[in-house]
């Protein structure tokens, strides 16, 4: 077996049995990103001096016993979090330019774990997308190819598009993303691998470029269940510098995976029921079910009413929060600035320079919700439907332990097939969304293929900081399931 096609859990047990060093892992995905990121655009920036100084430093710190969780183990970041001395670009033109003088709290904890950092991952500008299409750097291409029209080019889902594709290829063992409408799990499923939304302050945001602050929630992408627990474990934890960090203890994550679904009462909500839903994924839907029973856990139907107004709360309260973070890019103070006439002129052009057209229109429908004489009618009405989808999720749990549904309401599509129509794009999160409002867990698991050869999955919904339970369900669909295919794309195939 090649080093790239490991695991990481797997990796970390070779790293500790001195099976192969961490240089020697390191330099096998550092050579995979050189051999296919040309291709794919999964990595903006590829910091590979930095990387081999970590590996260095990883090796001498096994040498001598010193076994951190991630000690030696490559993955990338998502280019949304800033990294000290390295470009952080949001997957904007108008941050190109711009280089953290600090470090976030999820990476330099990631990197306080001993992990290694391969680069940073192409992205969404301002993470606003579900097909990596938006970004200012180029389109990422999906490793998986359809049986018919193999030619086509995918996507791999968004923002967390890169980190996806590059877990996917086995370009990186690991990587961060973030979710504000389903942007880690649509991804993961788009790509047939496993990604996380843990609960809304489980992971810092201090130090993430700001999306929509009450729905931006970090969290890991891997090849398997236990792998994201792994992640998650070394990425959370109470960050005093965020002020919706929660304090609340981590839990055995990597421990949950081989936990038992047996007895557990698992709801399947029946407003998750689209129409025009494909039937192979409403027939995938059923074989979760049927696993779920199998194994001892008890499925139950559960309604979440409010789920209909998901989207449209959705794209209420992003743009809003989205209008009011973004004006802090001006021209003035760091990235991008394009001189004019005057300081209102000089606004105006760095904006219009910067600013794609998605992040632009974005824009305009944040500040028009928050206008005077449509606040009210727009923005605070969508935050009170917010509650009453909270309250729906707080009323199900009160009956079941999680939640099972399909991630995405399709396989992954062509690039440039949904651009002209917004409204079929964001339609891609109508599963995603409600997780997010409700700041609930969240895990897509790869369970299945469609008729074209492409992954689909299932999601698992928690109760809030009950990410265990999440791993712990995830992780009997991954059994279950036995998903094994692999990407037409990849490390160690002939291209």
């Amino acid at each position: 077996m090649m080093l790239t096609d490991l695991t990481l859990a797997a990796a970390r047990s070779g790293l500790r049995q001195r099976a192969f060093t961490s240089r020697e892992l390191t330099e096998a995905h550092l050579a995979a990103i050189e051999a296919l990121n040309p291709r794919l655009n999964a990595f903006i920036t590829v910091t590979g001096e930095q990387a081999l100084a970590q590996a260095d430093a990883a090796d001498a710190a096994l040498a001598r016993g010193d076994e951190r969780p991630l000690t030696g183990v490559p993955i990338a970041m998502k280019d949304l979090f800033c990294t000290e001395g390295v470009r952080t670009t949001a997957g904007s033109r108008i941050l190109g330019p711009f280089v953290p003088p600090y470090e976030s709290t999820v990476s330099a904890n990631l990197l306080r774990a001993g992990a290694v950092f391969l680069g940073k991952t192409n992205m969404d500008e301002f993470a606003m997308g579900s097909s990596n299409m938006t970004s200012a750097y180029g389109a990422v291409e999906n490793p998986w190819k359809r049986r018919q029209d193999a030619d086509a080019v995918l996507v791999p889902g968004g923002s967390s598009g890169g980190s996806a594709a590059a877990v996917a290829a086995r370009l990186a063992l690991g990587a961060t993303g973030t979710d504000t409408g389903g942007s880690i799990r649509q991804p993961a499923s788009f790509c047939g691998i496993v990604g996380l939304k843990p609960t809304y302050g489980r992971c810092s945001r201090w130090g993430v470029v700001a999306f929509a602050s009450s729905l931006d929630h970090p969290g890991p992408l891997a090849r398997s269940v236990e792998d994201c627990a792994v992640l998650l474990g070394a990425m959370a934890g109470h960050d005093p510098k965020d002020s919706t960090s929660a304090d609340v203890p981590l839990g055995d994550y990597q421990g949950a995976c081989g936990r038992s679904v047996k007895g557990m009462r698992i709801g399947v909500p029946r407003e998750y029921r689209a129409d025009g839903m494909p039937e192979e994924i409403e027939a995938l839907w059923r074989q979760g079910v049927d696993w779920l029973r199998e194994a001892g856990a008890e499925v139950v139907d559960v309604s979440l009413p409010h789920t209909k107004y998901g989207l449209a709360t959705y794209y209420i309260v992003a743009p809003a929060e989205a209008s009011s973070n973004l004006a802090r890019y001006d021209g003035v103070r760091f990235g991008l600035r394009t001189n004019g006439k005057d300081l209102c002129d000089l606004y105006e052009r760095t904006r219009a320079e910067g600013f794609g057209a998605e992040v632009r229109r974005r824009v305009l429908i944040g500040t028009y919700v928050l206008s005077a004489g449509y606040y009210d009618a727009y923005y605070l009405r969508a935050q009170k439907v917010r509650a009453l989808i909270l309250r729906d999720f707080t009323e199900a749990f009160a009956r079941v332990d999680a939640l099972l549904t399909p991630t995405a309401p399709s396989a992954a599509f062509v690039q440039g097939e949904k651009m002209d129509d917004p409204i079929k794009m964001y339609l891609n999160d109508l599963f995603t969304v409600p997780a997010d409002l409700a700041g609930v867990p969240a895990i897509s698991v790869p369970a299945g293929l469609d008729a074209n050869g492409l992954p689909i999955g299932l999601q698992v919904i928690g109760k809030p900081f009950d990410e265990e339970t999440v791993f712990a369900v995830g992780a009997a669909i991954e059994r279950a399931a036995s998903f094994d295919a692999l990407p037409t794309i990849r490390a160690g195939t002939a291209q």
